[in-house]
C-alpha cells in the first residue's frame, strides 16, 4: 500500500479527527512524510479540519 493509502485508512481506523503525529505514530511513517501526504489531501479535497491541526476524511 502506498503513503497515501496508509495515511487515508489510518484516518479512516480512528473514528475521530487526529493531526499529523497521531498518523504518524499508528501508521509508522515518518512526520514529514505524514505531512506531505496531509497537505495533498487537503488540496484535492480529501480530508477536512473539523478542529484546528486535526483531519478527518471529508
Amino acid at each position: 500500500m502506498d503513503e497515501r493509502n496508509t495515511v487515508i485508512e489510518a484516518i479512516r481506523n480512528a473514528g475521530e479527527p487526529v493531526n499529523a503525529s497521531k498518523v504518524a505514530e499508528v501508521t509508522g511513517l515518518d512526520k514529514k512524510v505524514v505531512d506531505k501526504v496531509f497537505a495533498q489531501l487537503k488540496k484535492d479535497g480529501t480530508i477536512v479540519s473539523p478542529v484546528r491541526c486535526k483531519y478527518t476524511l471529508a
